[in-house]
């Protein structure tokens, strides 16, 4: 430890530094104000029809209701939350410990409202844009107008990411200073439990209304998708904005706020005071550089389709940032290391005496950031190759469907598989290089990891308009399609559009998975250091000498992911098996609700025959509340893994061991994610291009085998994938947390006994939650009540929205 670093709370900000942060706050508050005015021009476009506006407040009902009762269940764990991390020990406050730890918690609170926020909030504005879309396609110039309400819907829940974000990492450093990355842990905890659970939830009810849909009406029924007469449909189109505008916008901002802990926890220990202030000024370039983003996606009339006017918009804004970054870097930094960090700064760096950094420190901080913008790009065109429907990989899928729905499931596991290799080399040599640029110093390298995450973080806001861009699509064409008011024009529009969202969603995906990646490094650097600070403390309290603090430091550290140590093996395996387990339970969830969706819609269309000829109405709110009551329920099981796992591994095998189920959870994930969003991604696009009309269109056998295709791949690329991104960072954020009370309980006067009882009680919560949620039936009632779970018969019943379709026409 060296200079102020050692003792957090004495680092302050001088009177420029203060300006800038306040620059940055006001920044965050102008993207909130562009927020609002896009909101307000998206709501004054025209909403159609009366039979569209009628289906569409189902859907805004249906999702309200669902969110509604996520919140209420929501609020139990963050309750606990707020107790357990005020008991939770903090290092290196000094006499500051008491409000850091009520700041920690208060802003764990802060984080998941405002993630809650911007869920809620873009749900509700995409419930309604999604008309809007719909109405748009039907009017001269629709393709254009159609999508330009779209995507600037998304722009709106972009808008509110930065915005947020920013602005409650601002107001931390203003109000905490060189304890800013303590209370940070807490913002970016509550922003990334939210995200996890929201995420998981979501997906579980989108997918199994979808894959109940599609497999009763498309298969069994021959009628296509979003068709009225099918009882899933309004449950499918609410499953969309819970589930990839509420969920995915939550799981971004978490991205947003986990990355800039990671970044100021180093940035304090390697620059010092302006480690706390350059992290916060490259995202509020990101902000900018957003607004530009946003307002220059437009439509030509010379683009093939939408996809051509967002690559190009983002192209340019990453551009923008690249270029306003390196300004700002070398406007603010110094450029001599020891002008920047102090004439000690290779004790500072821990280098050796004669030892010299290759870069100086402008150099660092501008390449650093250039390789996170460079990898969004290279992320998006490699997940667009593996995804969009005039590439190889999706026409090979369609094209084996000609031979059954085997050898689309073969080629579309085969098509996830290479892309996650291809996906983790690149992530991979992102985080390779941004380590490299530290020279011979690991926290410097480390840093740079994290400046790399904070340069991604400049395309976010566009990246969440481009995935919010995704679900509205979807939901406008469903819209048009169950209203039966578009004509073919419109529906061409439509289902363009719908298509480009397919693969912008999947982009986003595998963006938010270099995300994940990078906070998830990063924090893991944060953790060994936090770690270090802990092991300083609990060193000193045991009478080691000041001289030999260092070498003990270093000599309990050093074989963190020592693998040759039998913990540290165990560690890892475990750390992998978690990601397995996780994505396991996702996916068995869904396929128990779908299965309950099945049966529900399949009793509809026997017990009632006018379904088929419009002159009976589906029981819609029937299968909302299937989709409802399980996601809530499914939820529960992958959360509390996610949360006690570490616990476990931690305070049972020790901070070595836990590091080393960091690293294999972070390896893993990353692999799994990939494959699993990009298999999903490509074989409904498969799906996409056969309705088009490839190989017999719609209703052929073709048809009917990719259809089982993108059945398959809904709860991938919509469930488990997705949720792998919040998984990796609740896990690191707890293991942060919870380093320091660790090392107080291996040290030589803990009590082993109260170690292994915390060890032993996570493991059977999570040993109970996953029996539990195993000895389920895998077919559930079909929500009449008759309870085939055993916890589904005294469900709270929810409300069920009327859509007045096309019923007598």
């Amino acid at each position: 430890m060296s200079r102020e670093i050692a003792a957090g709370g004495e680092l302050s900000l001088t009177g420029s530094n203060v300006t800038y942060v306040v620059i940055a706050a006001v920044i965050a508050l102008v993207a909130l104000g562009f927020a609002a005015a896009l909101t307000k021009a998206v709501l004054a476009a025209g909403r159609g029809t009366n039979k569209m506006q009628e289906i569409a407040a189902a859907v805004q009902e249906g999702a309200s209701a669902y969110l509604v009762r996520q919140f209420k269940t929501l609020g139990i764990f963050v309750v606990i939350a707020v107790v357990l991390l005020f008991l939770l020990p903090v290092s290196d406050a000094g006499d500051n410990e008491t409000m850091v730890k009520i700041g920690r918690s208060a802003f764990f609170v802060v984080g998941a409202v405002f993630s809650a926020i911007i869920g809620g909030a873009g749900m509700a504005l995409a419930t309604r844009a999604n008309l809007r879309v719909a109405a748009a396609a039907r009017e001269d110039g629709g393709r254009e107008k159609a999508m330009q309400i779209a995507f600037r819907t998304g722009g709106v829940v972009g808008f509110m990411t930065v915005g947020l974000g920013l602005l409650g990492a601002a107001s931390v450093v203003l109000i905490y200073k060189g304890d800013a990355p303590t209370v940070l842990e807490g913002f970016g905890f509550g922003a990334a439990l939210l995200a996890m659970f929201m995420r998981v939830g979501g997906g579980i009810f989108t997918k199994a209304a979808d894959v109940g849909a599609d497999l009763v009406g498309k298969v069994e029924q021959g009628i296509p998708e979003d068709d009225p007469r099918n009882a899933a449909t309004i449950a499918d189109n609410v499953g969309d904005n819970v589930g990839d505008c509420a969920g995915m916008a939550a799981d971004l901002f978490e991205s947003y706020a986990v990355t800039l802990v990671a970044a100021l926890i180093l940035g304090r220990v390697a620059f010092g005071e302006e480690g706390l202030v350059f992290p916060l000024i490259v995202p509020t370039i990101g902000v900018l550089t957003a607004i530009v983003g946003v307002f220059i996606t437009r439509l030509r009339k010379s683009d093939k389709n939408g996809l051509t006017a967002i690559n190009r918009a983002f192209y340019i804004s990453a551009f923008i940032s690249a270029v306003a970054v390196s300004g700002a870097a070398l406007a603010y930094l110094k450029s001599d290391w020891a002008a920047l960090v102090g004439d000690d700064w290779r004790t500072t760096l821990k280098l050796d005496a004669t030892e010299t950094l290759p870069l100086n420190p402008q150099a660092f901080a501008i390449i650093a950031v250039v390789i996170g913008i460079v990898l969004a790009a290279v992320i998006q065109a490699l997940t667009g190759y593996f995804t969009e429907t005039e590439r190889r990989p999706v026409q090979d899928i369609g094209k084996t469907s000609l031979t059954g729905p085997a050898t689309v499931v073969l080629a579309g596991i085969s098509v996830g598989l290479e892309s996650a290799v291809y996906s983790a080399i690149v992530i991979g040599a992102g985080v390779y290089g941004a380590y490299l640029l530290g020279g011979g110093s690991i926290i410097l390298s480390l840093f740079a990891v994290a400046l790399a995450g904070t340069g991604l973080l400049t395309t976010i806001g566009v990246v969440v308009a481009m995935d919010t861009f995704g679900p509205i699509s979807d939901n406008a064409q469903g819209i048009a399609e169950m209203s039966g008011d578009i004509d073919e024009r419109g529906a061409r529009t439509l289902t363009d559009l719908d298509a480009v969202g397919n693969t912008t969603k999947a982009i986003t995906k595998g963006i938010a998975i270099a995300t994940a990646v990078l906070a998830a490094t990063a924090l893991f650097g944060s953790y060994t250091t936090n770690l270090e600070t802990a092991l300083a403390e609990r060193f000193t309290d045991e009478g080691t000498p000041a001289d030999g603090l260092a070498a003990r430091i270093f000599e309990e550290t050093s074989n963190l992911l020592n693998i040759a140590d039998p913990r540290n093996l165990v560690g890892l395996l475990l750390g992998a098996a978690v990601v397995f387990l996780f994505s396991g339970l996702a996916i068995n969830a869904v396929s128990r609700s779908a299965g309950a969706v099945v049966v529900e819609v399949r009793r509809q269309f026997r017990e009632l025959p006018g379904i088929m000829d419009y002159t009976q109405r589906p029981e819609y709110g029937k299968v909302v509340d299937i989709c409802t009551r399980d996601a809530q329920r499914e939820l529960l099981t992958p959360g509390l893994l996610a949360i006690m796992a570490p616990i476990a591994v931690g305070f049972g095998l020790g901070v070595g061991a836990l590091a080393s189920y960091l690293a294999g959870a972070i390896g893993a994930g990353t692999l799994m994610a990939v494959f699993l969003a990009n298999s999903g991604g490509a074989w409904d696009n498969a799906k996409k291009m056969v309705e088009d009309g490839k190989y017999g269109g719609k209703g052929s056998p073709a048809h009917e085998a990719t259809v089982i295709g993108d059945t398959i791949g809904d709860p991938f690329k919509d469930t488990a994938g997705p949720a792998i991104n919040p998984l990796l960072k609740v896990m690191n954020l707890v293991s942060l947390l919870i380093a320091p009370a660790i090392v107080l309980q291996f040290g030589k006067d803990a009590n082993p006994a109260v170690r292994i009882s915390i060890a032993v009680g996570a493991a059977l919560i999570v040993a109970g939650a996953v029996y539990w949620s195993k000895r389920k039936p895998i077919s559930v009632d079909a929500g009449d009540g008759g309870g085939g779970d055993g916890g589904g018969g005294g469900s709270e019943p929810q409300p069920q929205p009327e859509a007045q379709t096309r019923v007598g026409a």
